[in-house]
């Protein structure tokens, strides 16, 4: 049985100017593998950490760690160089090889290269930061709830204003102007400098692909095969692409809508998608008004865009509406994981840090209830989330203008891409195919769910990349790979 590979997501104003590669070169060091910590430990997985800058402005100042891992190649004849990867998130990823490695990366691809993982900086077991989070702050995670009126939205507003308050205040607030994309990328090119390696190739997922643009677009030169699955737009996780997630929702309903028409014995949820689709408006608009079990119309709409996020994930969304509906018992939504157990408050707290330090968000109160009011229309199953207004509204304006991706480097990017994904839609996932210019190549593949490689089961998709990692050949021209009967 295939493993699901846990990819996490989670998704302003450009500057109109490139950010100037700072210099992250580091005389090449041997790197001390040992074992890992116990929460990430697996067999032939090594671990050690690297000192980096806290402010690659001044490289001489205050240092902070970076937990770095690897799974070395066991083929030398075959050894290419090193594959950093990074699960997207932002989201601790020291164990994210062995992740790859069971979820059936090919032996070719392991023999190419040592798979290395790493927690971005201020994230995991990398010296971590905080927002001293209540528990009561860490339900929705990063994912705004769904705003019926615009006293939702202020309402709203004030509770993220004291956790963007929090952050500002903490013990970790001297990290808060540098755990930014940009800098986690300079990070990266540490640790090929660590390593010895002249390049690196790079695998990464959701906010991954932002991460892995800004680095391809800072260090041209050190780049060597560049995959970005299941792609954020070129401003990454910003206003702009949160708005997104609604489209998304929109875009990958129908999946669901279909399995549950044809399960209707089972679910009695519809015997049509359009009875299917008419069911969600007709619970959310019913927990509105009196929740069930303690899950509310805000509740009911999060759980549904978090299960539609990989085809697993339908049943367990069936069953849960079912529940809902009849008034049974809910049934365990949560995925089973075996990986490690993540600090709610350092994960939520390390995006927080990551992305509104990354671009400036909108500030105003009033533009978040217009966004809210219009994406209610437009997307009506989660627009009003996605649109709902962040601790990023009141944070301070970052320290260095945006990364601006570009067309500039040679054409070393694979770009793959679900058609009908919900946290990174399709949208996006052109916006930087545009940006890329003929530095980019796209797949796309014609299914539902967020993650393509070693993810979806779309052999054309998988075989592109898998091609790519152990040749270098891309397809010559973007590639539209149909869907796959299983």
């Amino acid at each position: 049985m295939r493993r699901t590979l846990p990819i996490a997501l989670a998704v302003a104003a450009l500057a109109t100017a490139a950010v100037p590669a700072v210099s992250a070169a580091a005389t090449p060091s041997t790197v001390n593998w040992g074992p890992c910590p116990a929460d990430v430990a697996s067999p032939g997985l090594e671990c050690s950490t690297l000192e980096v800058p806290l402010d690659y402005r001044n490289p001489d100042g205050r240092k902070i760690e970076i937990a770095i891992s690897r799974l070395a190649s066991k083929n030398p004849s075959q050894r290419r160089g090193v594959l950093l990867t990074n699960p997207g998130g932002p989201a601790p990823g020291l164990k994210f090889p062995v992740d790859l490695m069971s979820a059936h990366l090919p032996q070719s691809v392991l023999d190419s290269y040592d798979v290395i993982g790493f927690d971005p900086r201020g994230i995991g077991h990398s010296t971590p930061v905080t927002c001293d989070l209540k528990p009561e702050q860490e339900v929705n995670g990063n994912i705004p709830p769904y705003a019926n009126t615009a006293a939702d939205v202020a309402k709203r507003a004030e509770e993220v204003k004291t956790v963007a308050r929090q952050c500002a205040t903490s013990k970790t607030a001297w990290m808060l102007p540098y755990v930014t994309t940009a800098n986690t990328a300079r990070d990266m090119d540490r640790i090929r400098a660590a390593l010895g390696e002249p390049k690196l190739s790079y695998d990464g997922y959701s906010w991954g692909t932002y991460l892995g643009a800004v680095y391809t677009t800072l260090f041209p030169q050190h780049s060597d095969r560049i995959v970005l699955d299941s792609n954020l737009g070129p401003g990454g996780w910003d206003a702009a692409g949160e708005r997104l997630w609604g489209q998304g929702v929109q875009d990958r309903f129908p999946d669901f809508a279909k399995f549950a028409a044809a399960n209707n014995a089972e679910y009695r949820l519809g015997s049509t998608p359009e009875q299917v689709t008419a069911k969600y408006f007709e619970l959310a608009a019913r927990l509105d008004r009196t929740p069930v079990q303690g899950v509310d119309g805000a509740t009911f709409r999060m759980s549904t865009f978090g299960l539609l996020f990989g085809n697993p994930g339908l049943p367990k969304l069936a069953e849960f509406w079912r529940a809902l509906d009849t008034n049974q018992p809910l049934p365990p939504l949560g995925p089973g994981s075996d990986g490690p157990q993540q600090d709610p408050d350092n994960l939520i707290s390390g995006r927080y840090y990551m992305i509104c330090g990354d671009s400036r968000w909108p500030k105003s109160v009033q533009t978040y209830q217009h966004n809210v009011a219009v994406d209610r229309i437009r997307y009506p199953m989660f627009g009003a989330a996605s649109a709902n207004i962040q601790p990023c509204a009141f944070w301070p304006d970052p320290i260095e203008p945006q990364v601006r991706i570009g067309d500039q480097g040679q054409s070393d990017v694979l770009m793959v891409q679900n058609l009908r994904d919900v946290p990174t839609p399709l949208p996006g996932a052109r916006q930087l195919r545009q940006a890329f210019g003929d530095r980019a190549r796209m797949v796309t593949a014609d299914q539902g769910g967020h993650g393509v490689y070693l993810v979806g089961k779309n052999k054309c998709a998988n075989n592109a990349v898998t091609t790519f990692l152990t040749t270098g050949q891309r397809p010559p021209h973007d590639l539209a790979c149909a869907a796959e009967a299983h």
